[in-house]
């Protein structure tokens, strides 16, 4: 008799026994729903949050738990989309506190009047409604996994480093959300993923939120399939609304400039605010895709002029004598002259493109975009084709051309760096 040879196992069979390993574990570390004496198994949320904040934050709570287990990220994203659903399907009004009276002062927003009524919900109390939620879910799905949980997404090969450098704080953060599928449901084909640098100023409030939130506005735009960058432009005005709802309520007063890059098929879509830029490189070439909106541009000083406002020249060129940045998320004390109008951008991939890199100004003041191509072919070349700590020796070479500020760098891999490698170098592709 013989016996049959044995048959090799797929990636969506290793990827399901990696799922069902995880879920096995978390139920033993949390046998059940959590009590109301039992501590969250994260860092709290403090502050009351609006009826538009609820999604983000709980994104990002149960992201941070499951990826802290070591989920994988489609997995993580596909237990936190469901979870979130049903959450949301459910009744929150149990979770409102009494309204508040929302200050506004006449002379930052006049076009508010002031003692706007705000309802908002107890973070505590809905955090544990939702982490119970979540549980609930990963309980049925180790049970029986559902089908719409395997929808597949591109492995983008991504490498990521920041730093606070001289700075007193860490103000920069940054997205990598190759996984935006799973998290927002979209079962229909098309490859899509998100990822943005924020760079904060005056504070990390804005960075945060930015991080938090533009991502759910962008997924929830009823055009994010049709119009990919009307959504993205969307959503940055609507986070800088959101960020100023809520900077009216806490006294705060920080801002932050962004980039954010959206692949959507065969199409990449970006937006900005300010400063933080992003850029393609096409067969070791740099594509300029944008303009960062900085207030020594014309077209910037003569918008910031004509609503009354202006530009000096004080160390460097400032709106109205403080900011060096014409547009942001947040400066609610400086708003319209720092505007929340996003800019956006559309390139079509042919897979000729190697990577494209993200990055705010930390970096792009010390390394200029015609130097970058060179820098990590050179490194790719020492590295013999390995792209894991890119971002971390493009962040040294700022640095050690004098940037001080903090430094975030972002690059996404279009094609594979040992196929970039062999393009180079003739006698690589000879070896193999």
């Amino acid at each position: 008799m013989t016996s049959a040879a044995p048959q090799e196992r797929g990636p969506l069979a290793s990827s399901m026994e990696a799922a069902q390993r995880f879920l096995d574990s978390f139920l033993r570390e949390f046998p059940g729903p959590l009590s109301p004496e039992a501590a969250l198994p994260w860092k709290v949320l403090g502050a009351p949050l609006s009826q538009e904040e609820v999604e983000g934050e709980l994104i990002e709570l149960a992201l941070g738990l499951l990826s802290s287990r070591n989920a994988l990220l489609p997995l993580a994203c596909s237990l936190t989309h469901e979870a979130v659903t049903q959450l949301l399907q459910a009744d929150l009004s149990v979770f409102r506190q009494l309204p508040k009276q929302e200050k506004v002062d006449q002379e930052e927003e006049e076009e508010e009047e002031d003692g706007v009524s705000v309802s908002l919900l107890d973070a505590e109390s809905l955090q544990r409604y939702f982490f119970n939620k979540l549980w609930e879910v990963c309980s049925q799905w180790q049970k029986q996994m559902p089908a719409h949980s395997r929808c597949a997404s591109h492995p983008w090969l991504t490498s990521i480093h920041a730093i606070r450098n001289t700075r007193r704080k860490m103000e920069d953060r940054h997205v990598s959300l190759p996984a935006f599928n799973q998290l927002f449901g979209f079962c229909d084909q098309v490859d899509r993923a998100y990822f943005a640098v924020f760079d904060g100023h005056g504070g990390v409030d804005a960075a945060s939120y930015a991080a938090v939130h533009m991502h759910v506005n962008v997924a929830r735009h009823p055009e994010v399939t049709r119009d990919p960058a009307e959504a993205l432009q969307a959503a940055f005005k609507q986070t800088d609304e959101m960020f100023l709802r809520k900077a009216r309520r806490e006294k705060l007063h920080s801002g932050t400039t962004g980039v954010c890059a959206f692949l959507v098929g065969r199409t990449i879509h970006m937006a900005w605010l300010g400063d933080s830029q992003v850029m393609l490189v096409q067969q070791g070439r740099a594509l300029v895709l944008m303009e960062p909106h900085k207030p020594e541009r014309q077209d910037e000083k003569e918008r910031i002029e004509a609503l009354g406002g202006f530009v000096s020249f004080m160390d460097c060129w400032r709106v109205n004598g403080t900011l060096a940045v014409s547009r942001a998320i947040g400066d609610a004390f400086q708003k319209p002259y720092i505007s929340g109008e996003a800019d956006v951008a559309s390139h079509d991939l042919t897979g000729t493109e190697d990577y494209l890199l993200l990055a705010c100004d930390g970096f792009f003041d010390s390394v200029p975009h015609d130097e970058v191509a060179g820098l990590v072919r050179d490194l790719l070349v020492q590295s013999e084709g390995s792209a894991l700590r890119i971002a971390e020796e493009l962040v040294a070479a700022a640095r050690e051309r004098g940037s001080r500020d903090n430094i975030t760098v972002l690059v996404v891999f279009l094609r594979d760096p040992q196929e970039l490698l062999k393009d180079w170098i003739p006698e690589a592709a000879d070896a193999q």
